[in-house]
């Protein structure tokens, strides 16, 4: 009679290699988005620039949000569950969007009162850097968060495989 914890564990990699595309795909967006919006209002050129002068804080919000897609997509193939890790990557999402644009408000100041939004692109400038760190925090939260539901998931279908082998 063979026991089933006498048989050598599988290896298997931290996330599958799609959850790991899907991740690098979704940072890659919010690069081009980020870029896009910036190069309407003042060029391709000033563009690259604000890139480069925001390289720091556009390479943790644009990490921290391919993560939380990669263990998100990782998460929804182990366990249907997701809800908690569903809201998570939204707020993530949200917020990193919202501190991406408060980047490149100051770039459409001009147009912003033609369409009477000149305090708003004042407040999205004043707080750039806040908003950023905001989004940066919630980002990790979101991480942690998905990182643990993952960690139960597979726990659960381990647990799940030993008792029916």
């Amino acid at each position: 009679m063979t026991s089933v914890l006498a048989t050598s564990p599988q290896v298997t990699p931290l996330l599958a290699r799609r959850s790991v595309i899907t991740g690098i795909l979704a940072g890659g967006v919010l690069i081009v988005v980020y870029l896009a919006i910036i190069s309407l209002a003042q060029g391709l050129a000033h563009a690259l620039d604000q890139l480069a002068t925001d390289a720091g804080f556009i390479a943790a919000v644009t990490t921290g949000l391919g993560i939380q897609v990669a263990l998100f997509v990782e998460l929804r193939s182990v366990n249907r569950n997701h809800r908690l890790g569903a809201a998570m990557t939204a707020a993530g999402t949200g917020t990193s969007a919202a501190a991406m644009l408060a980047c490149c408000a100051h770039h459409v100041v001009d147009l912003l009162p033609l369409v009477g939004l000149s305090a708003a692109a004042v407040f999205l400038n004043d707080f750039k850097v806040p908003l950023l760190l905001v989004g940066i925090a919630t980002n990790v939260l979101g991480i942690v968060v998905i990182a643990r539901a993952l960690g139960r998931a597979r726990r659960a279908c381990a647990i799940a495989a030993l008792a029916s082998a």
